[in-house]
């Protein structure tokens, strides 16, 4: 089946769709992206993407592309159009097409918006979180503005390829000693006392929707939670890892650098809330 994409108000076949070279996006990464999730039909989490989504372009000051509602009806056509029912929605929104100038452009310039839709599956990890995953510790050299979500990438590009170069699934970036996050996921521990350990929103982090999430599901699992910075060393003597993400869920983390996370097996507290998550997901 020929995937279809949006693009600036035009729905096309992806081999069709195109944006124009001088779009901000392509020539300076000036944009923000977002990336829902669509369970049986439904959005999951979707209000807290969409002001996720607002905030970062208030932060760039950039115009939203759409009102919520328009938003949501796009979405909902290009699911349709692309014959899915549980998918994958990324939306892409730069300050739009001029000529290459580093001030920004004319006012009136339109933010440009970009949708495409990919099939997802639920339970499509649940084989890998069975087994758990891998990571490994890069320095975080990332901009100070961590907590906007911006196309600007490059520094997780090349940390997440440092832990593909060596057979793990994420990299876990430090920055003054402490982990602040994974290159495209929250980073969490369970310390010895049994209770959850994740770094606190900030400029420092992207907070994460999923985070947001799996702090519900925790304190409904009535599991403690302290959010404050934790450094690799605290994390290699933790009883448990794991991380989230839109697309990850829960995962837990069975090694760090090599070396066995807790008894080097997925932990119980990671599955318990994993099982949660995705009970909430088909309940929305």
């Amino acid at each position: 089946m020929t995937m279809i994409a949006y693009v600036n108000g035009s729905y096309a076949p992806m081999r069709d769709a195109q944006v124009s070279i001088e779009d901000r996006g392509y020539q300076f990464s000036d944009g923000i992206y977002e990336v829902c999730l669509c369970i049986a039909g439904r959005y999951w989490d979707f209000d807290g993407h969409l002001t996720r989504m607002e905030r970062s372009l208030r932060e760039l000051r950039m115009d939203a592309p759409m009102s919520r509602d328009a938003l949501q009806i796009v979405m909902g056509q290009l699911v349709r159009r692309n014959g899915l029912k549980d998918a994958l929605v990324y939306i892409q929104a730069t300050r739009g097409v001029a000529p290459r100038n580093h001030v920004f452009p004319p006012a009136d310039t339109p933010t440009a918006l970009v949708m495409t839709a990919k099939r997802f599956d639920l339970d499509g990890s649940d084989a890998i979180a069975a087994k758990g995953v891998g990571v490994i510790t890069q320095p975080d050299i990332r901009w100070g503005r961590a907590d906007i979500k911006s196309i600007s990438l490059l520094p997780n590009l090349l940390a997440k390829q440092a832990a593909k170069d060596v057979g793990a699934a994420e990299a876990w970036l430090v920055r003054d000693g402490a982990v602040t996050e994974g290159s495209s996921s929250n980073a969490w521990i369970v310390d010895r006392d049994g209770a959850l350990v994740t770094h606190p929103k900030g400029f420092e982090i992207l907070g994460g929707i999923t985070r947001e999430t799996a702090l519900s599901c925790a304190a409904e699992l009535q599991i403690k939670v302290h959010e404050r910075a934790f450094t690799v060393a605290e994390a290699r003597d933790a009883s448990e890892a794991f991380i989230t993400s839109a697309t990850n869920l829960v995962m837990p983390v069975i090694t760090i650098d090599g070396a066995p996370v807790g008894n080097g097996a997925p932990g119980p507290v990671a599955l318990r809330l994993r099982e949660a998550y995705k009970l909430r997901a088909r309940q929305a």
